[in-house]
């Protein structure tokens, strides 16, 4: 089994070979099937009515006895009601089709989760997949560069000291302080390369493993322990729409700069040779983009904890049937790890109520067997 096969990407060279046709060989399937550029459209459509479908039918799922058509009559309530108040309405808003409680259920409850769920999926497999286009690495997933253990790290300190509420911004300062020594380790005595850059990666998220360990082990005990637990098991159960807007506004931010490198990510697929002969300043951009791909990642992070599988196995997926032209995988990938998570917490709130479990949990349950068939699959083919 090659490298080429799992990521999607032809190995560097110049055999001559068409870029499109070497494009489908190596998403996994045969050229005649292969999904062409022209093809981008109805794959993005449809993801796009998947995800807003899957939110809707979330957001009736639960004890409350709520239906898809209150919920949209609900919303179309609130917006209506919103321009009114700030004198650009010109449609009378209606009555509310649901009573304050169940509004509150909906909106203040289940619409907050299931938004930081899905933004927070599709920014995991957005740096999934640039992760493993930088490294050239089909092993490659958003905690890499050990900037999950860093913010775990932040979260547990705030917690043992009774700062819950400044968990986020400790958490994202912790994953800037590992992205730091990272990229500083990486870059001690020569350029920054992909192996240098995994390796350091490993040092960090060890180290850092092993100092939260440490904390738990000494001073947790309580409440404090579970929420440090669930914490690092990946959990949206406590977002709010402050959460929201952590988590959107940093995907659409940082993502927009990503999709926009797309025929750069392509160039570094091919080799760090390959890539420079384009005209890419290699080192440059490889501090850049996996600069800016942890900023994304550690944002993430600091609302949901740490998830995995997701940045790891929708890439992979997202490949076999787009292939490997970063355009298409990108904003496809994106919408896919959205709505998988999105599913993953709905299950997790529903699955075991009145209990629920940590979304990571079921995360790595799915993406587990997942990713072992795609190994057996492309095993196959090589």
């Amino acid at each position: 089994m090659t490298r080429s096969t799992i990521t999607g990407t032809a190995p560097p060279g110049t055999d001559g070979t068409d870029p499109q046709a070497r494009d489908r060989r190596s998403a996994g399937g045969p050229p005649a099937t292969a999904p062409r550029a022209g093809r981008l459209a109805p794959w993005l459509g449809l993801a796009l009515v998947l995800l807003a479908g899957s939110a809707v039918l979330a957001l009736t799922i639960g004890p409350a006895n709520i239906t898809a058509a209150e919920v949209l009559g609900s919303a179309r309530y609130h917006v209506l009601t919103w321009l009114a108040d700030h004198g650009l309405g010109f449609l009378d808003p209606g009555e509310n089709p649901l009573s304050r409680i169940r509004d509150a259920i909906v909106w203040e409850g289940r619409a907050p989760r299931i938004f930081t769920a899905a933004a927070v999926g599709a920014g995991l497999a957005l740096s999934g997949a640039v992760m493993q286009a930088i490294t050239r690495n089909p092993l490659a997933d958003p905690y890499l560069l050990g900037v999950s253990s860093g913010a775990a790290l932040g979260a547990v300190a705030v917690l043992l000291l009774g700062f819950s509420l400044a968990l986020p911004l400790a958490a994202f300062i912790g994953a800037l302080a590992a992205l730091g020594a990272t990229l500083a380790l990486a870059g001690i005595g020569g350029r920054l390369t992909p192996s240098r850059t995994i390796l350091a990666g490993i040092a960090v998220a060890q180290g850092a493993s092993a100092l939260v360990s440490f904390a738990i082990v000494a001073s947790a005990q309580g409440d404090s322990y579970r929420e440090i637990i669930n914490w690092l098991l990946g959990s949206v159960a406590g977002a709010s729409w402050s959460s929201v807007a952590i988590a959107v506004g940093a995907l659409v931010l940082i993502g927009t700069v990503l999709l926009a490198r797309a025929r750069t990510l392509d160039a570094f697929t091919f080799g760090d040779t390959a890539a420079a002969s384009l005209g890419v300043h290699v080192t440059r951009t490889r501090w850049l983009l996996l600069t800016i791909t942890a900023l994304l990642v550690g944002a993430m992070v600091a609302v949901s904890g740490s998830i995995g599988f997701i940045g790891l196995v929708v890439p992979h997926v997202v490949r076999l049937l787009l292939g490997a032209r970063h355009a298409r995988l990108l904003p496809v990938a994106a919408l896919v790890g959205a709505v998988f998570l999105l599913w993953a917490d709905t299950g997790a709130r529903t699955f075991f109520a009145p209990s629920e479990v940590p979304v990571g949990i079921l995360t790595a349950a799915i993406g587990a067997p997942v990713f072992a068939w795609l190994l057996l699959r492309t095993r196959g083919q090589s």
